[in-house]
């Protein structure tokens, strides 16, 4: 068991404390669930993981309007919170890549937790819009229906088809994915306003 400086009710209040839209909140809950259900697939630290899930964005309703500075100041904020240097720079990958974030654009995904997680806050999207246009129901969603959506590029475009695709880097399927991240929501539908 990894030790976290924070308990997931102080984490929700961190978050809060940065004026959050609700949309934001839940896509953080929503990231949460997911890698905790993948720690659960792997036999990792589900509470270390779900902690990185849902403080992913722990920066974004400060960098919203600046992308530049989005996963930079995550650092100190999650350093204030007691947080190594090892979580920090997980949280920090979800922004390796982007062309919006120069300090983070040449740095690459190398480990497991990295690659599940930019899958996983990428898929909740994907996963949401689907549910909005089902009625906001979660419920009786599969994975074949999910897969077809995630292949029409018109349907949720902002939504990387190759960031979700990083999850085969963990040795996973789409399919598998689109099932456990499917049910991991499920488990939280209340939470996140969906039937």
């Amino acid at each position: 068991m990894t030790n976290l400086p924070i308990t997931r009710n102080e984490a929700i209040e961190l978050l809060k404390s940065t004026n959050q839209q609700r949309s934001d909140m839940i896509h953080y809950l929503e990231t949460e669930a997911i890698m905790k259900t993948l720690a659960k697939r792997f036999g990792e630290d589900i509470e270390y993981w779900g902690m990185i899930g849902l403080l992913h964005d722990v920066d974004w309703a400060l960098t919203k309007s600046d992308m530049k500075e989005h996963c930079i100041k995550a650092v100190e904020i999650l350093r204030r919170k007691g947080f190594d240097e090892k979580f920090i720079q997980i949280v920090q990958s979800h922004g390796y890549g982007y062309d919006e974030i120069p300090a983070l654009k040449d740095k690459q995904r190398t480990d497991k937790i990295e690659h599940a997680l930019i899958a996983a806050e990428t898929l909740t999207g994907i996963i949401y819009a689907y549910a909005l246009i089902r009625g906001r129901k979660i419920s009786g969603m599969d994975a074949a229906g999910l897969k077809k959506r995630f292949k029409e590029k018109s349907f949720a475009q902002n939504c990387n088809r190759e960031l979700v695709r990083e999850i085969e880097k963990t040795g996973l399927t789409l399919d598998e994915f689109f099932e456990l991240s499917i049910s991991a929501l499920r488990g939280i539908k209340e939470d996140i306003g969906l039937d």
